[in-house]
């Protein structure tokens, strides 16, 4: 069997492509960077103030709780709202397609020819995805709606809430770990380590350069302690 004969089914190649994962790896990457950056800023605020290392880890624990289930919330409501526009715009498609099923074969057909395809190609491809899935090939090529990017409000608010977590464990470990008077010099370091490798793990998996990932992350991480500490050296609360 030579091999323009071979079953496609039988490809040694297959394709994996980084857009299944950005439902989860945006809110994922997200929790995760909030996650650190706040509490961080939140621990090395309140340390630079004069607090005890009671109050110090109070106030993370406190800071870690709050950020995850506020994170949660805006994800769902965010992405509930997307996925309620996308469900309108569907139920649209449907009753146009049940009203002027005419109209909307043309419809896709024009969209075929705009995309570089001969009018009569067009229009025979336009028929037969119309004969097979009407409704997903409007979803699809009209409303650019498929189930690789649909939204998920539930997968991103969970993904987002335990990504946060996840990263807000850090800077309370060093909290536990530190001695009390060196709570911000090790929280500082600490924590920009792991947003550069938060970041730079988020741009491998998106695809995008390494490095620059890494350094975006940290750059922000580091101007964020940097305004907390100001701020609890310059009011000097005890808490």
């Amino acid at each position: 069997m030579n091999a323009s004969s071979r079953p496609h089914s039988l490809s040694r190649h297959p394709e994996a492509h980084r857009s299944e994962r950005v439902g989860w790896l945006r809110a994922a990457v997200l929790g995760a960077n909030d996650g650190i950056v706040s509490v961080a800023g939140l621990v090395v605020g309140v340390a630079a103030s004069g607090a005890d290392n009671a109050a110090i880890l109070t106030s993370g624990i406190a800071g870690a709780v709050a950020g995850a289930m506020s994170m949660a919330a805006g994800e769902y409501v965010s992405v509930r709202s997307q996925a309620d526009t996308e469900r309108a715009d569907i139920a649209v498609e449907r009753r146009e397609l049940a009203e002027d099923p005419d109209s909307e074969l043309e419809e896709l057909a024009r969209i075929y020819v705009k995309r570089g395809l001969a009018p009569e190609l067009a229009h025979e491809v336009a028929r037969q995805l119309t004969a097979h899935d009407a409704l997903g090939s409007h979803a699809r090529d009209e409303l650019g709606i498929t189930d690789t990017l649909r939204a998920r409000p539930l997968q991103a608010a969970a993904a987002s809430a335990l990504a946060f977590v996840s990263g807000a464990a850090l800077p309370l470990a060093a909290v536990l770990l530190a001695p009390h008077q060196q709570v911000e010099a090790v929280a500082i370091p600490t924590t920009l380590t792991a947003l550069s490798v938060s970041g730079a793990l988020a741009a491998w998996a998106g695809g995008a350069p390494v490095l620059r990932g890494a350094l975006r992350v940290a750059f922000w991480g580091a101007l964020a302690m940097a305004a907390a500490t100001l701020v609890g050296r310059l009011f000097g609360v005890q808490v």
